[in-house]
């Protein structure tokens, strides 16, 4: 586990950041995130730029600088990452989670895809660019945001609700879960995020009668919740294509050398074996228990039970998957919707898009670059209430043996060091050029 005598920088950085445990537990509980808030203000100060830090409560620091463009006619472009991390229990996992350790040639810690590496990415692009003594073609605001994995409630919403200015003049935005490479079929492939499903998060309560373990109870809430959380947990939604997952369908089934008029999406998508790993719940509405909470005695029955169900829609489909989660609850089932977001869906087309597409051909030229719908979310969708358009794009060339959809909230989270520092160029060239 012996670190590199000359750690590339994008590593290093991304290293460090991992070693502040900004844990994120959800509801407003964290671990916070000023620590790396400031680390990173450091470095952009450091390039001569002037960061700001905005508190949306204490420790819940997002931090935004502007980089002047040389043609400031141009609309500005939104680059930004978060600073959060989901838990990690050190016990699951074969090194420290917030250890940053180097190994096999990986950086190894909770952040190191999701999204540590991608903030660090966008430090040593600017330090390639500024550092060099030139200018990105448009202006750039370089945000970290706080709180991502909660849904941005004190981060990026945040922003948006009391410090829209920020944004002044930018009309897209580039952050994460994208631009990665996916081997289909022998050949690397590039799939470019333009788009993401919608976020509904609910509580479920079920009540019931309190009584001594021993007794005969048909009224328990447990039970309720129990049926209620199956009924969920094991619903197939019906796969429903938009026109996004359709291009991305046909593009697959070119790879594979299949007739997607023979084959179905499912079977096509699945037959790429760990790229599936995103794009299978892209096909249709997920609904995945993630949290049960009941109880304080074995030998009593509680009268409240609670669960946490992670529902993710198609963009428009919210009110009606849940009108149908009602239906399958049942009546005697509560239903709290604790955080809704909106789904996005842009086209693949358009001088942005376009200008991802040639850079990732420039540095791996002949790879394939396919349109993709995330299942997860990101901060773009708060970016999407003041008419920002984003797209997922941290670039990274992986090898067909990593499972990186995996790494997303997985144990043993690594990234490789090339891969970083593969992002950094490609990033960086984006950055200067667009």
């Amino acid at each position: 586990m012996t670190q590199p005598a000359a750690l590339e920088a994008t590593a290093r950085i991304a290293q460090e950041l991992i070693r502040f445990d900004t844990t994120n537990y959800g509801e407003g509980r964290s671990n916070g995130e000023t620590d790396a808030a400031e680390y990173l203000g450091e470095h952009l100060a450091a390039l001569g730029l002037k960061p700001q830090y905005f508190d949306a409560a204490s420790g819940r620091t997002t931090v935004v600088a502007r980089v002047e463009g040389s043609d400031r006619s141009k609309p500005a472009l939104v680059v930004h990452g978060h600073t959060d991390v989901v838990p990690a229990d050190p016990a699951n996992w074969s090194v420290d989670p917030f250890g940053g350790v180097i190994r096999d040639g990986l950086l190894w810690g909770r952040g190191a895809v999701d999204m540590k590496n991608m903030d660090a990415m966008i430090i040593t692009a600017l330090q390639d660019i500024l550092g060099t003594g030139k200018q990105p073609s448009r202006d750039l605001v370089v945000a970290f945001f706080a709180d991502e994995e909660n849904g941005g409630v004190w981060g990026s919403h945040y922003m948006l609700r009391e410090h829209p200015e920020v944004f002044a003049g930018a009309t897209e935005a580039i952050s994460e879960v994208g631009g990665y490479s996916v081997h289909v079929n022998g050949q690397r492939a590039y799939l470019l995020q333009t788009g993401e499903k919608a976020l509904v998060w609910i509580k479920l309560i079920a009540r019931g009668t309190a009584a001594h373990g021993s007794r005969v109870i048909h009224d328990n809430a447990v039970t309720k919740l129990a049926e209620a959380v199956v009924a969920l947990g094991r619903k197939d939604w019906p796969i429903h294509l938009t026109a996004t997952t359709r291009q991305l369908v046909d593009e697959l089934a070119r790879l594979m050398g299949v007739d997607p008029q023979q084959v179905g999406p499912e079977e096509i998508v699945l037959s790429t074996g760990t790229a599936a790993g995103f794009i299978q719940a892209s096909l249709r509405t997920t609904t995945n228990p993630t949290l049960l909470a009941a109880g304080y005695k074995h030998n009593v029955i509680p009268d409240t039970a609670e669960a946490l169900i992670d529902i993710r829609t198609l963009a428009g489909e919210e009110d009606a998957v849940l009108a149908e989660v009602r239906d399958l609850v049942g009546d005697e089932i509560e239903i709290v919707v604790m955080h809704r977001d909106v789904g996005l869906e842009n086209t693949f087309d358009g001088p942005l898009v376009d200008a991802m597409v040639a850079t990732l051909d420039r540095h791996d030229p002949g790879a394939p670059v396919l349109p993709y719908l995330l299942s997860g979310g990101t901060d773009n969708k708060a970016l999407s209430q003041l008419g920002i358009t984003g797209y997922g794009f941290a670039p990274l060339r992986l090898p067909p043996e990593l499972d990186f959809p995996a790494m997303f909230h997985g144990v043993d989270e690594r990234v490789p060091l090339d891969a970083l520092a593969f992002g950094r160029r490609v990033l960086g060239d984006l950055l200067l050029n667009y």
